[in-house]
Protein backbone atom coordinates (compact mmCIF):
# COMPACT_ATOMS: atom_id res chain seq x y z
CA UNK A 1 0.00 0.00 0.00
CA UNK A 2 1.47 3.25 -1.19
CA UNK A 3 2.13 6.28 1.83
CA UNK A 4 -0.09 9.06 1.74
CA UNK A 5 3.11 11.30 0.42
CA UNK A 6 3.41 8.53 -2.60
CA UNK A 7 0.05 9.20 -3.75
CA UNK A 8 -1.37 11.68 -6.19
CA UNK A 9 -3.17 14.92 -4.88
CA UNK A 10 -6.32 13.81 -6.46
CA UNK A 11 -6.19 10.30 -4.75
CA UNK A 12 -5.02 12.15 -1.61
CA UNK A 13 -8.14 13.97 -1.39
CA UNK A 14 -10.38 11.25 -2.49
CA UNK A 15 -8.56 8.66 0.58
CA UNK A 16 -8.92 11.68 3.00
CA UNK A 17 -12.81 12.57 2.35
CA UNK A 18 -13.71 8.75 2.80
CA UNK A 19 -11.70 8.16 5.75
CA UNK A 20 -13.27 11.45 7.51
CA UNK A 21 -16.36 10.87 5.96
CA UNK A 22 -16.26 6.88 7.52
CA UNK A 23 -15.22 8.52 10.96
CA UNK A 24 -17.40 11.52 11.28
CA UNK A 25 -20.44 11.88 8.76
CA UNK A 26 -20.83 13.84 5.53
CA UNK A 27 -22.35 17.20 7.49
CA UNK A 28 -19.76 17.62 10.05
CA UNK A 29 -16.61 17.29 7.44
CA UNK A 30 -15.16 20.22 5.97
CA UNK A 31 -13.66 20.88 2.39
CA UNK A 32 -11.02 22.73 4.71
CA UNK A 33 -10.40 20.08 6.97
CA UNK A 34 -9.89 17.74 3.59
CA UNK A 35 -7.22 20.16 2.06
CA UNK A 36 -5.67 20.16 5.31
CA UNK A 37 -5.58 16.49 6.04
CA UNK A 38 -5.29 15.42 2.54
CA UNK A 39 -2.04 18.10 2.26
CA UNK A 40 -3.77 19.31 -0.47
CA UNK A 41 -4.63 23.41 -1.48
CA UNK A 42 -8.63 24.24 -1.04
CA UNK A 43 -7.48 25.14 -4.75
CA UNK A 44 -6.69 21.83 -5.62
CA UNK A 45 -10.12 20.28 -4.12
CA UNK A 46 -12.00 22.37 -5.90
CA UNK A 47 -9.86 21.80 -9.33
CA UNK A 48 -10.04 18.16 -9.18
CA UNK A 49 -13.98 18.87 -7.95
CA UNK A 50 -15.77 21.66 -9.08
CA UNK A 51 -19.06 20.51 -7.54
CA UNK A 52 -17.55 20.96 -4.46
CA UNK A 53 -18.33 18.68 -1.30
CA UNK A 54 -20.87 16.66 -2.90
CA UNK A 55 -19.33 15.77 -5.90
CA UNK A 56 -15.99 14.72 -3.52
CA UNK A 57 -18.56 13.11 -1.48
CA UNK A 58 -19.58 10.84 -4.44
CA UNK A 59 -16.26 9.76 -5.23
CA UNK A 60 -15.38 9.01 -1.66
CA UNK A 61 -18.34 6.43 -1.54
CA UNK A 62 -17.20 5.07 -4.66
CA UNK A 63 -13.92 5.08 -3.16
CA UNK A 64 -15.58 2.47 -0.09
CA UNK A 65 -16.96 0.93 -2.32
CA UNK A 66 -14.40 -0.12 -3.92
CA UNK A 67 -12.15 -0.86 -0.89
CA UNK A 68 -15.35 -3.26 0.78
CA UNK A 69 -15.67 -4.94 -2.52
CA UNK A 70 -11.87 -6.05 -2.84
CA UNK A 71 -12.20 -6.94 1.18
CA UNK A 72 -15.10 -9.24 0.24
CA UNK A 73 -13.11 -10.38 -3.18
CA UNK A 74 -10.30 -10.96 -0.75
CA UNK A 75 -12.38 -13.29 2.01
CA UNK A 76 -13.97 -15.37 -0.52
CA UNK A 77 -10.66 -16.09 -2.58
CA UNK A 78 -9.29 -17.20 0.85
CA UNK A 79 -12.48 -19.47 1.52
CA UNK A 80 -13.89 -22.00 -1.25
CA UNK A 81 -17.41 -22.14 1.12
CA UNK A 82 -19.20 -19.21 1.22
CA UNK A 83 -20.14 -19.96 4.96
CA UNK A 84 -17.06 -19.74 5.91
CA UNK A 85 -16.30 -16.92 4.48
CA UNK A 86 -18.87 -14.87 5.87
CA UNK A 87 -17.54 -15.72 8.73
CA UNK A 88 -14.27 -14.89 7.64
CA UNK A 89 -15.33 -11.75 7.04
CA UNK A 90 -17.53 -10.68 9.80
CA UNK A 91 -14.70 -11.67 12.08
CA UNK A 92 -12.18 -9.20 10.02
CA UNK A 93 -14.38 -6.50 10.34
CA UNK A 94 -15.02 -6.82 13.91
CA UNK A 95 -11.61 -6.76 14.18
CA UNK A 96 -10.94 -3.59 11.78
CA UNK A 97 -13.37 -2.12 13.82
CA UNK A 98 -11.88 -3.04 17.64
CA UNK A 99 -8.19 -1.92 16.32
CA UNK A 100 -9.95 1.78 14.79
CA UNK A 101 -11.42 2.38 18.18
CA UNK A 102 -14.84 1.64 16.75
CA UNK A 103 -14.16 4.69 14.16
CA UNK A 104 -14.15 3.16 11.08
CA UNK A 105 -16.98 1.90 10.25
CA UNK A 106 -18.57 2.16 6.85
CA UNK A 107 -18.41 4.88 4.89
CA UNK A 108 -20.84 4.13 2.22
CA UNK A 109 -23.42 3.44 5.18
CA UNK A 110 -22.64 6.90 7.09
CA UNK A 111 -22.47 8.90 4.19
CA UNK A 112 -25.45 7.80 2.76
CA UNK A 113 -27.58 7.82 6.22
CA UNK A 114 -27.10 11.67 6.31
CA UNK A 115 -28.24 12.67 3.00
CA UNK A 116 -30.52 10.45 2.25
CA UNK A 117 -33.55 12.78 0.58
CA UNK A 118 -31.15 15.90 0.39
CA UNK A 119 -28.39 14.67 -1.78
CA UNK A 120 -29.58 12.14 -4.71
CA UNK A 121 -26.08 12.02 -6.44
CA UNK A 122 -24.62 10.63 -2.80
CA UNK A 123 -27.92 8.26 -2.35
CA UNK A 124 -27.20 6.81 -6.06
CA UNK A 125 -23.56 6.18 -5.40
CA UNK A 126 -24.73 4.39 -2.19
CA UNK A 127 -26.81 2.28 -3.76
CA UNK A 128 -24.44 1.32 -6.54
CA UNK A 129 -21.75 0.40 -4.02
CA UNK A 130 -24.77 -1.64 -1.94
CA UNK A 131 -25.00 -3.57 -5.16
CA UNK A 132 -21.97 -4.28 -6.69
CA UNK A 133 -21.38 -5.98 -3.11
CA UNK A 134 -24.58 -7.90 -3.51
CA UNK A 135 -23.15 -9.49 -6.82
CA UNK A 136 -19.83 -10.10 -5.73
CA UNK A 137 -21.91 -12.17 -2.85
CA UNK A 138 -24.50 -13.43 -5.34
CA UNK A 139 -21.51 -14.46 -7.43
CA UNK A 140 -19.85 -16.50 -5.25
CA UNK A 141 -22.86 -18.57 -4.22
CA UNK A 142 -23.73 -19.28 -7.59
CA UNK A 143 -20.59 -20.39 -8.31
CA UNK A 144 -21.01 -23.04 -4.97
CA UNK A 145 -23.93 -24.47 -6.45
CA UNK A 146 -26.77 -21.98 -5.71
CA UNK A 147 -29.63 -21.26 -7.18
CA UNK A 148 -30.19 -17.77 -8.72
CA UNK A 149 -33.12 -16.89 -7.20
CA UNK A 150 -31.86 -17.98 -3.92
CA UNK A 151 -27.93 -16.46 -4.75
CA UNK A 152 -29.79 -13.20 -4.75
CA UNK A 153 -31.89 -13.08 -1.87
CA UNK A 154 -29.03 -14.53 0.04
CA UNK A 155 -26.89 -11.74 -1.14
CA UNK A 156 -29.32 -9.12 0.40
CA UNK A 157 -29.46 -10.49 3.25
CA UNK A 158 -25.78 -10.92 3.60
CA UNK A 159 -25.22 -7.09 2.91
CA UNK A 160 -28.19 -6.10 4.81
CA UNK A 161 -27.08 -8.07 7.74
CA UNK A 162 -23.37 -6.98 7.74
CA UNK A 163 -23.83 -3.50 7.13
CA UNK A 164 -26.43 -3.75 10.14
CA UNK A 165 -24.12 -5.58 12.13
CA UNK A 166 -21.32 -3.39 11.80
CA UNK A 167 -22.91 -0.33 12.55
CA UNK A 168 -24.46 -2.38 15.84
CA UNK A 169 -20.58 -3.43 16.71
CA UNK A 170 -19.30 0.61 16.70
CA UNK A 171 -22.18 1.91 18.70
CA UNK A 172 -21.85 -0.99 21.52
CA UNK A 173 -18.08 -0.98 20.68
CA UNK A 174 -18.32 -5.17 21.01
CA UNK A 175 -17.25 -7.31 18.21
CA UNK A 176 -20.40 -9.53 18.84
CA UNK A 177 -22.94 -8.31 16.99
CA UNK A 178 -20.65 -9.13 13.94
CA UNK A 179 -19.74 -12.49 15.39
CA UNK A 180 -23.13 -13.40 15.75
CA UNK A 181 -24.24 -12.20 12.29
CA UNK A 182 -21.73 -14.20 10.49
CA UNK A 183 -22.84 -17.62 12.81
CA UNK A 184 -26.52 -17.15 11.76
CA UNK A 185 -25.82 -15.65 8.02
CA UNK A 186 -23.27 -19.17 8.05
CA UNK A 187 -26.31 -21.32 9.34
CA UNK A 188 -28.75 -19.25 6.79
CA UNK A 189 -26.50 -19.79 3.77
CA UNK A 190 -25.73 -24.02 5.02
CA UNK A 191 -29.67 -24.39 5.14
CA UNK A 192 -30.01 -23.65 1.46
CA UNK A 193 -27.63 -26.55 0.38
Amino acid sequence: MRTQHELGTRERIVRTTSRLLQQQGYEATGLKQISQEAQATLGSVYHFFPGGKRELAVEAVRHGDKEFAQFLRTAFDQEDDPAAAIIACTRDLATGLRESGWVDGCPVTTTALESVGREPAIRQAAEDAYESWRALVRDKLTRSGFADDVAHDLAHTVINLLEGAELSAQVSQSEAPLEIAGRHLARLIDSYR
